[in-house]
């Protein structure tokens, strides 16, 4: 795996003051994503139906199921960008959505305008704008912390490219670049591996690892059952209701396969199980 960039700060949440007073334990609870009786409708769809679960920190969490299954729903509810009926989501004891600060979050590329006249460093400084200020100039030290995120994914040749003549894969290497450069506790992506290349899902799945390695809440909506699937750690395993979540052994159980489903699917399983 390539070693992690120095120049690329992961900030330790155990420096934090609140949670000083608190035993390790305490903290660890904490800073689960908790979702607890969650529904989601649009208009008269059902999309989610009373969904609970928690998503540890240090570890990376891939949430599957088929299509129309609510896996997006679920990441986007979780940070306030599609209306809730009931249930709630909380991190740290407070609700997610009062502290969306600390989350990075990567859309699904169908839902980017690629013809916004935005180059590559304009996207990643955009990272940096809940820390500097809106229309303020950014600080040596932002430019420095886009960079270093520029490095990492491969792309700071690139910084001058407008976004839209990049490819799939160059594209998505970019956005991961700018959720870095946020330096948030929490990272969520939709469907990253979408028509990308081999290259750049080992780009991605390194990355994620070093910011699950550093203690970071990693959420990761994945539509493949593939060999990428043995990157995770934990899944969730959706289907408008929750069927399974938990470590990747015991969630890919065929019990619960059929159940996601509807019936007997294929998956990579060398190493899934």
């Amino acid at each position: 795996m390539t070693a992690m960039n120095p120049q690329l700060p992961y900030r330790s949440f155990g420096s934090m003051s609140q949670s000083e007073s608190k035993s390790p334990a305490q903290v660890m609870a904490d800073r689960r994503v908790v979702v607890e009786g969650l529904t989601v409708h649009y208009r008269t769809v059902r999309a989610l139906q009373d969904v609970s679960l928690a998503i540890q920190p240090g570890r990376l969490t891939g949430i599957i199921g088929p299509n129309g299954a609510g896996k997006s729903t679920l990441l986007k509810a979780m940070l306030g960008l599609v209306p809730v009926i009931e249930g709630t989501i909380t991190y740290d004891d407070r609700p997610l959505t009062e502290q969306l600060e600390r989350v990075a979050y990567v859309p699904q590329r169908s839902q980017i305008d690629w013809t916004y006249p935005a180059t590559v460093w304009d996207v990643v400084m955009m990272g940096r704008v809940r820390k500097s200020g809106w229309f303020r100039r950014f600080s040596t030290v932002s430019r420095k912390v886009a960079m270093a995120a520029l490095d990492r994914v491969g792309m700071a040749d690139y910084r001058d490219r407008p976004i839209g003549q990049l490819s799939g894969g160059q594209q998505q290497r970019v956005f991961l670049a700018r959720a870095l450069a946020e330096e948030a506790d929490i990272f969520c992506l939709d469907e990253p591996l979408t028509g990308i290349d081999q290259k750049t899902e080992t780009v991605i799945f390194d990355i994620l690892r070093e910011l699950a390695n550093a203690d970071k809440t990693v959420i990761v909506v994945n539509h493949d059952l593939g060999e990428a699937i043995t990157h995770f750690d934990d899944l969730v395993l959706l289907n408008r209701e929750l069927i399974a979540y938990g470590d990747r052994q015991s969630v890919l159980h065929p019990e619960n396969m059929h159940k996601g489903y509807g019936g007997m699917v294929n998956f990579f399983s060398t190493m899934a199980a």
